[in-house]
């Protein structure tokens, strides 16, 4: 039986359109799936949108829609924009659907039992927009001597009654288990911030509101919903099989943005031991994508639709540029001037022109893949240097979510290639020496098989063509070094895969 690998994205919260970060989270959450459905695993990955809460309500009462309504059109942009991108998701959870609610109420019961829920009142600052209370001393003073919160939205005194969640109760707990797990939190800097949040003492978490409705209601506790993140993070364990049987938890590995990493790796791992329940194994926070080195703000002016610029420069070309130039938990940029000189000379001019020439070339003048010709050790140095790049290098680097570094290796493949037939020149040996023609075609065909498997998991559909154009059905990391496919197969003219990108006039 395959090993089962659960992955996830943050549950995104769609009081809005989805903006590129929405887009890359995705993109690499499924580049990660990807490639372990190519490893063999038996992978289940679950994204979806966080629908309750004051931010929804409030967003909606301002449009003049219902907040239902409201949900129900946003959350339908982010699961568009996950299939126009090929985000290869198992489930798509929406926090507003009837088993999630019962999940979340099992869950609130779970802690209750467990004596860690307790009726209180709530006085502090709140941040609408973080959907997050902040402690005084959190607070940051903005331009005008204005309080802030640490992610410079605006926060507000709220004071209600409140069902309070014994946080201080899991401090030590919490700070035992990542002493005993340290690759739970990844990337370190994220990892320490944690470690200096949790060490300097927590306080008891409100868990409940009364001044609005539009969320979970809390069973036996008239008037109150639950906090928007109990539910939300309780949608990973709804989205397989909670309160029943889950035998695909815990989760591998929770794919978040870095804003919400105290929620991911103090909030809910608490909630979860309060319940009884596995913790999941990793939570790996990325940085923030920024536009040409700015952050993104509609005062600004520089918000981009990521389908715009799918549809500009086509959806691989988009995955390969923010999987390739952004080191995966970093932040990083992007502009249209970065994109296409980024898929232009990594896609169109080496990989892209490497397999045009060679399959034109062999579909003109052979009509079929040549036999083995005349060996030289220039061929089997080749086909190391590919392999090297293709099964042990990208595989090792994105098994530990160096996704830019898996990228620069299969580069490494490309590159050889490239050299190769420089000094191959089989251009010219078709009038000199044909058997070592042959020979050195077909030594480049077995290579370009490889390097299309081997990055699939970043660009999925033009990988897949270039596959059916050379006749290779084989598709996973473990069938790379099978070489029986090629004897026989019939190579026609080949299609253009990566056309040259222009920046828009």
């Amino acid at each position: 039986m395959a090993e089962r690998f659960y992955i996830t994205t943050a549950i995104a919260y769609p009081n809005g359109r989805p903006h590129i970060g929405h887009a890359y989270e995705a993109i690499a959450t499924d580049a990660i799936a990807r490639f372990q459905r190519m490893r063999g695993r038996d992978v289940f990955f679950l994204t979806g949108t966080d629908e309750h809460g004051l931010k929804m309500a409030q967003t909606a009462r301002d449009r003049g829609v219902e907040t239902r309504a409201l949900a129900d059109e946003m959350s339908s942009y982010f699961r568009q924009m996950d299939d126009a991108l090929a985000v290869s998701y198992d489930r798509f959870i929406r926090t507003t659907e009837a088993d999630h609610h019962t999940a979340s109420q099992a869950i609130w019961r779970a802690m209750e039992a467990n004596g860690d829920l307790y009726l209180g009142r709530y006085e502090g600052w709140y941040s609408v927009r973080d959907e997050a209370f902040y402690d005084e001393a959190e607070l940051v003073a903005g331009e005008a001597g204005e309080k802030l919160s640490p992610q410079g939205t605006a926060v507000e005194w709220t004071v209600e009654e409140t069902w309070f969640f014994r946080l201080t109760r899991y401090q030590q707990p919490l700070l035992d288990f990542y002493a005993a797990n340290p690759d739970f939190i990844r990337p370190e800097s994220r990892r320490n911030e944690v470690l200096r949040f949790v060490e300097g003492g927590l306080s008891d978490l409100s868990v409940s509101r009364t001044s609005f409705d539009w969320g979970v209601k809390v069973a036996g506790a008239e008037g109150h919903v639950m906090y928007v993140w109990v539910d939300a993070l309780t949608s990973y364990i709804t989205g397989v099989g909670y309160p029943g049987e889950m035998p695909r938890w815990p989760a591998d590995i929770h794919i978040i943005g870095k804003d919400i990493t105290r929620f991911h790796a103090v909030y809910w791992p608490a909630f979860l031991m309060s319940a009884g329940l596995p913790l999941p194994r990793q939570v790996f926070a990325h940085g923030f994508l920024l536009h040409r080195g700015e952050k993104m703000s509609k005062s600004a002016g520089n918000v981009v639709d990521p389908m715009t610029l799918a549809e500009r420069y086509g959806v691989d070309a988009l995955r390969y540029f923010l999987l390739r130039e952004v080191v995966f938990g970093q932040d990083g940029s992007y502009s249209d001037e970065a994109i296409v000189t980024r898929a232009n000379a990594d896609l169109s001019n080496s990989f892209g022109n490497l397999a045009q020439r060679v399959l034109s070339f062999v579909a003109k003048n052979l009509g079929r893949v040549p036999g083995e010709g005349r060996a030289d050790p220039a061929d089997a140095e080749l086909l190391e240097t590919v392999a090297r790049a293709c099964g042990d290098e990208l595989p090792a680097a994105f098994e530990t979510l160096a996704l830019a570094q898996g990228c620069e290796a299969w580069m490494r493949g490309v590159f050889a290639c490239n050299q190769y037939v420089d000094a191959q020149a089989p251009w010219a040996l078709r009038k000199t020496d044909p058997e070592r023609m042959e020979a050195v075609l077909r030594t480049l065909i077995l290579a370009i098989r490889d390097l299309a498997i081997a990055i699939r998991p970043v660009i999925p559909g033009s990988a897949d063509r270039l596959l059916d154009q050379l006749g290779a059905t084989a598709r996973t990391y473990a069938d790379l070094p099978d070489r029986s496919w090629i004897d026989g197969a019939v190579l026609q003219p080949p299609s253009p895969i990566f056309p040259r990108l222009e920046l828009p006039s």
